[in-house]
Parts: structure tokens; sequence; C-alpha cells
């Protein structure tokens, strides 16, 4: 497949093994950053690990918190294991996307992650949550009328709960067989998950590919049966297009799923599905797939939600 392969340049480096003077993004990004690495190391300099930036935080998570069995053999879970900071990969409103290197200190065992990291209350831009929430509920009322006041504590629980969204929705779509990312594990705000590439270079997304008429048609055959999955849990991606969904060596993957939606329980839940349906639909019809073929999903997804 003739694509762009090259996705280095949106991973810049803020702290690597060998060099600490990478300072690529703005003072102000960078101090983010910094706060966002280091919320995790609040700890006494002697309980530090003797190499890498963190003990791994895999025993932090609760058994709920961590990936389904059976787990891939490149997940490691070892007591010693420690964590490095490799970078930011990816910016977003809500969250940045770093890239980390799990390994067993002194063994040749190592895999490099996604560390997916929601933005404190001061940094957080949550001004879509409303939509995407409706249905879900707070367990409390305080932090129901919080979340909706937009206050410091309301802002927070909602940073949490977008993470614990996105990563028990990874894991009902893993688990269902859709082609998502592995999730590692949740911890707070930070989610760890499979990181999708080759070495430290990200799988290029589907808006960037540019693929022959038998590659966009299996693309297309993939991303119908995901929706086809994911409308059989009663779920909708809420957001999906071109440019959260990526291509790995022919497969479609899609990602970022924190605004995960219900498609019953959420009064909108059904317009989010056809909405997802039409985004990605139109990139490919743009490329040659019939919008006959679009149409029809759209009434196969429909039927299969049983909606009228």
């Amino acid at each position: 497949m003739a694509r762009k392969s090259d996705f280095s340049e949106s991973f810049q480096s803020i702290k690597s093994r060998k060099s600490k003077n990478s300072r690529i993004f703005s003072e102000e990004d960078h101090a983010r950053f910094e706060e966002m690495r280091t919320d995790f190391d609040e700890m006494p300099q002697d309980d530090g690990p003797p190499s890498g930036d963190r003990w791994s935080i895999w025993w932090d998570s609760e058994p709920l918190q961590r990936g389904p069995e059976p787990r891939p053999a490149w997940v490691i879970t070892d007591h010693g294991a420690v964590d490095y900071e490799l970078g930011v990969l990816k910016t977003g409103k809500e969250a940045d996307v770093f890239l980390i290197e799990r390994a067993v200190p002194g063994t040749d065992r190592a895999v490099i992650l996604a560390s997916k990291r929601y933005r404190s209350a001061e940094h957080t831009q949550f001004n879509r949550a409303g939509d995407y929430m409706a249905g879900r509920g707070a367990k409390r009322s305080r932090d129901a009328r919080a979340m909706a006041k937009r206050t410091t504590f309301g802002l927070e629980q909602a940073a949490g709960r977008w993470a614990a969204a996105e990563f028990e929705a990874l894991k009902r779509l893993y688990n269902a067989g859709v082609a998502v990312p592995y999730p590692v594990q949740v911890l707070g705000r930070e989610v760890v998950m499979e990181f999708i590439g080759d070495g430290r270079t990200a799988a290029p997304r589907l808006a960037e590919t540019k693929p022959d008429a038998d590659e966009l048609e299996s693309l297309w055959e993939q991303a119908a049966e995901s929706l086809r999955r994911m409308t059989e849990l009663g779920f909708a991606h809420g957001d999906l297009s071109p440019y959260n969904t990526v291509v790995d060596d022919g497969r479609l993957v899609v990602l970022d799923l924190p605004q995960v939606v219900d498609i019953y329980a959420n009064p909108l839940g059904m317009g989010f599905l056809e909405r997802d349906v039409e985004n990605l639909g139109s990139w490919f019809t743009a490329r040659g797939i019939a919008r006959d073929e679009v149409e029809d999903l759209q009434a196969e997804l429909k039927a299969l939600a049983a909606m009228p």
C-alpha cells in the first residue's frame, strides 16, 4: 500500500535515556507534559527504580483495572519492571498520548506502549461531555452536580471517568473481536494500551493512506465489520472518522474511545451511530466505494440495533 509511513514528525521526545535537552513544544505544553509525567513519581527518592523513570504501575491497578485474559505474551507484569518515558506521541483537547517503554532491567524483555493521560482540571477542555455522557450517570449525586457545574473537583472526576470509560470500552470491544488496541491497564487519569505501529513509529491514520482498489475494498469491509460488532454490543464510537482509525500492515484499527455512546441509554445514541457511518463512509466513497454500500450499511446497522 502506498502510504505515508514515516509518522515520526508527530513523535516529540521530552525525555529519553540519552538526552534531557528536548524542549520541542511551547513552554506551556512542556510544563503540562512534565506535570503529567511526574504525577506518578511522587515518592521518596530512595524508593525509585535503579533505572527508568518510574517503577511499572502494573501492580498499582486493581485486577478489574487490568487487561482481559488471556493476556498477550508481550504484556509485562513483573514486580521489578520499570517504565521509561520516551516522549509525546499525540496531543489532544482532553488528553495527551505518551510513548513509554516497559522493561525488566537486566533482561531483553521490553515493550513499547501508548500511555494516554487525561488532563488535570486546570488544563482540561471537556467542552463536549454533555451529549456523550448522557445516559451514563454518576454514581454519586455530588459527583454529578460537580461535573455539571464544572468545578475543579468535577473536572477531576470527569477526567477520571473519561479514562475509565475508554478502558472499559476497549476491554469490551477487544473481547468482542473489534480491532482496537489491547487495553493494558488504567490508573487514575492514565490508560496504558498497546502501541499500534512499528518500533517507535505510529501506524498512519486512515486519512493519510492511499490504498489501491483491492486495499480500499478490504479496509471498507473491515470498517463495516467493526461497526457491526460495536452495534451488536449496543455501542456507537461517537466520533469515528479517518483521523482516529489507523492502518497497521493492512489492518484497520479503531482508536480514541472515551466518548463511546450507549445507543439505547443515550437519547442521541442512534444519531451518533449514523454520524459514525457517514463520517467514515464519506472518506471511502470519495475514493471509489459506491454510495449504495454506505447507505446499505446504515440500514443494516439500524435493523441490527432494532431501531425504527
